[in-house]
């Protein structure tokens, strides 16, 4: 195994099951321009062979590329006889150098490519719901599967990288996303369902998988900031992605091929992969020492004798952190971790609730308010315009005063906004400069608690549950999501007090469980992190 993080004796498996699972979507390709005579509609068209062997191809190949990316029995040798852990104290004190801003740029752009999929799902509902001549609420089932499968994604693909590695996580959720752009062909609105929970699972896995990534690589004093801009960076880029897709492409061959832009947006990342490396501290506790320092040397630049020194220094120093995953989501609930755990899990189920539910019935309730539809519309544009500077003011409060205290601050300024609007709809108040100061904090805090949520769980896990941890929180977010959509299926978020005082109280809990159990992170080293909460006054790194 070299730095690039690919067995040299699989690489050959890796590359040829990219291939076959590019030539199973291009075995659609015929079928799609058959589109062409029929406005691209193609509903009801029959499967063809070449499109049955290209779905066969497709799982084979990734299951190829899964044992080409597989550690190899060396490694697992040497993890049950690891020697002692790296010291990361130099890699941690160097300013940020070129190999740093190339890792953010190409995790920038995979972070993009992540949110670009599932982002299409507003332009793609209208023209599919027209073909398939669906209702609304059948329409609406392809949120529920995407979320779904993003939710079951985020967890499995943060446990694959704990396991097999960051790096090789990233790759092989990047060929799964490719190999669902054969979504673009799909004859009936069922394979659709199926294909958007796939192309959930692949998306899911990515967001979490990219912060555990960037955690584990850049200098402690910089790592709070970047994290909290590259989620604020790559989520816009994804969104202006998808929107100019929708504009530029959909006009000339429908909804459809926006969920083909899969295959080549997720070549980009495996063409990329050469710039993403391996995360040095998960090499280190894996037991592969000598692989870490070749990547510590790329990020260290001239700090490289200072990083031997620091090795020889402290050549049999224990490590917190263990060498062996096996207890997974048993340690996050029940371990050490349990409290800052739950703390997250609520805050995450909370914020999907909002997201999910009360942002999306808000212009209704809005106009249940007194103000005319059109307003309200005019109304949620300027607050998400007065919104953006809201993320500046989070990378600021994150990195200069306090992680957990931000992201409790933001928790609470949701949960007051959503009090306030509960008490102008119980008071019968209908006043627009409330209204829209109202709306402004609730869109400013709510962006501002997911921006700092998985950043924070990414620096406060152990390596070997890093990707677990980072994941499960994602996926919690998502899992409200869920729940929300069903509570919107019900009516719930019509009782629009109701539904906000409701949601307010697990926003408020989280708040007081983060408070009580948040570990400070800024600026500290990752492996001091977990001394602090292991320790015995782990509360005295708060301050």
């Amino acid at each position: 195994m070299n730095a690039d993080g690919i067995s040299f004796h699989h690489r050959w498996a890796f590359w040829l099951g990219c291939a076959l699972i590019t030539a199973g979507v291009l075995a659609h390709v015929p079928m799609f321009m058959m589109g062409r005579h029929t406005h691209w509609q193609m509903v009801g068209m029959p499967m063809t062979t070449g499109m049955w062997l290209g779905m066969a191809a497709i799982p084979a190949g990734l299951a190829l590329s899964c044992y080409g990316l597989m550690p190899p029995r060396a490694r697992r040798d040497r993890l049950a006889q690891a020697g002692p852990a790296l010291h990361f104290h130099v890699a941690d004190g160097v300013p940020l150098n070129r190999e740093h801003w190339k890792l953010v740029a190409v995790l920038v752009v995979t972070l993009a490519i992540d949110v670009m999929k599932p982002a299409t799902l507003g332009f793609v509902v209208p023209g599919m719901s027209n073909e398939y001549e669906i209702s609304k609420p059948t329409a609406s089932l392809l949120a529920l599967f995407a979320l779904t499968g993003t939710t079951v994604g985020s967890v499995v693909w943060g446990r694959i990288a704990d396991v097999f590695g960051r790096r090789a996580a990233i790759l092989l959720s990047a060929l799964m996303f490719v190999g669902t752009a054969i979504c673009g062909a799909m004859p009936s609105f069922g394979w659709n369902l199926a294909m958007c929970f796939l192309m959930g699972a692949s998306a899911g896995g990515l967001l979490p998988i990219t912060f555990t990534l960037m955690a584990e690589t850049v200098p402690a004093a910089h790592r709070g900031w970047l994290l909290v801009a590259l989620g604020g960076v790559g989520t816009s880029a994804g969104y202006l992605i998808a929107a100019g897709a929708a504009a530029t492409l959909e006009p000339l061959f429908s909804w459809r091929v926006l969920w083909l832009l899969g295959l080549p947006t997720g070549a980009i990342i495996l063409f990329l992969n050469r710039y993403i490396p391996e995360s040095p501290r998960f090499l280190s506790n894996a037991g592969l020492g000598h692989v870490a320092r070749a990547v510590l040397r790329r990020f260290s630049g001239g700090a490289t004798h200072a990083l031997e020194r620091d090795d020889a220094a402290h050549p049999g120093a224990p490590q917190i952190e263990e060498h062996h995953a096996a207890q997974g989501l048993r340690q996050l609930l029940r371990g050490r971790h349990a409290r800052i755990s739950w703390g997250l899990l609520v805050c995450g189920t909370a914020w999907g609730l909002v997201n999910f539910g009360v942002l999306l019935w808000l212009p209704v309730n809005l106009a249940g308010l007194g103000i005319d539809p059109r307003a309200a519309s005019a109304l949620l544009a300027k607050s998400a315009v007065y919104a953006l500077p809201g993320i500046a003011v989070v990378i600021w409060l994150y990195h200069r005063w306090s992680s957990y205290r931000a992201l409790v601050l933001f928790i609470g300024l949701t949960t007051l906004s959503l009090l306030a609007f509960a008490a102008l709809d119980l008071l019968g108040l209908r006043s627009e400069p409330l209204t829209i100061v109202a709306t402004a904090a609730l869109l400013v805090s709510v962006s501002g608690v997911i921006a700092m949520l998985i950043p924070y769980a990414a620096e406060i896990y152990p390596v070997h549950l890093r990707g677990t941890g980072s994941g499960v929180i994602a996926a919690s977010s998502k899992f409200g999501g869920i729940v929300g959509a069903g509570l919107g299926v019900l009516g719930f978020f019509t009782h629009f007090a109701l539904s906000a005082l409701l949601i307010a109280v697990p926003m408020a809990i989280s708040a007081v469980m983060l408070w009580r159990s948040g570990v400070e992170t800024r600026g500290v080293r990752l492996e001091d992190i977990q001394r602090r909460i292991a320790g015995p006054h782990a509360d005295s790194g708060r301050a």
